[in-house]
């Protein structure tokens, strides 16, 4: 199976995410999209995280329902350690040898991906899908990043072009903190989940 892996803190998952494993879904042809939520992720102040774990695994569970082409990985959300993205996918790989791994990232991490933690461990494993959105970074620069990253790693990189949604976590959970609706820009079960158990209310400003 070709399977693409997202991960993420997800504090909240929102529609964004959600369009970005459809895009990839469609363009790459492949047969699943696995969230992967992070329980302690080595990019991340762990205290900047505003929710446990279990809820965001719970949202998540939530927002990708009722899609038959989205799993959700719990893989990451159980770890204590902290996860590295080579480490995950190793294991991964070794767990699923016959499946092909679509690893979905966004611009910024693309440019920053030869500074994580072996990234020529991280390349072997699967092919590294680099969302384009024109308000980050031009095309041309991307293209010119891959094709460094190509002759350092050998690695599989492929643009992955996608509509842009303006919103972002931090926005949400700062709306969420004001009093605003983000109704319609996470699924319903996700912003009743959020009201229900009164996620981001009491948060300070960061």
């Amino acid at each position: 199976m070709k399977i693409g892996i997202m991960g993420g803190t997800f504090d909240p998952i929102h529609n964004g995410h959600l369009m970005l494993g459809r895009s990839a879904l469609e363009a790459f042809e492949l047969d699943k999209v696995w969230y992967m939520p992070n329980g302690n992720p080595p990019h991340k102040d762990i205290s900047l995280i505003k929710t446990d774990v279990k809820d965001r695994v719970e949202m998540v569970r939530l927002a990708i329902s009722p899609y038959r082409e989205f799993r959700l990985e719990t893989y990451e959300a159980k770890r204590q350690e902290v996860s590295y993205s080579y480490s995950t996918m190793e294991y991964m790989k070794g767990i699923y040898p016959e499946d092909d791994f679509y690893f979905i990232i966004g611009a910024d991490s693309l440019f920053m991906i030869d500074q994580w933690v072996h990234p020529e461990r991280i390349f072997p494993t699967c092919t590294i899908l680099a969302a384009y959105r024109d308000e980050i970074n031009t095309r041309q620069a991307m293209e010119a990043k891959i094709h460094e990253l190509k002759e350092n790693y050998h690695a599989r990189i492929r643009l992955l072009v996608t509509p842009l949604i303006n919103v972002s976590s931090h926005e949400l959970r700062r709306d969420v903190r004001e009093g605003r609706s983000i109704k319609g820009q996470v699924p319903a079960a996700v912003n009743a989940y959020i009201l229900e158990n009164h996620l981001y209310v009491g948060e300070k400003s960061i």
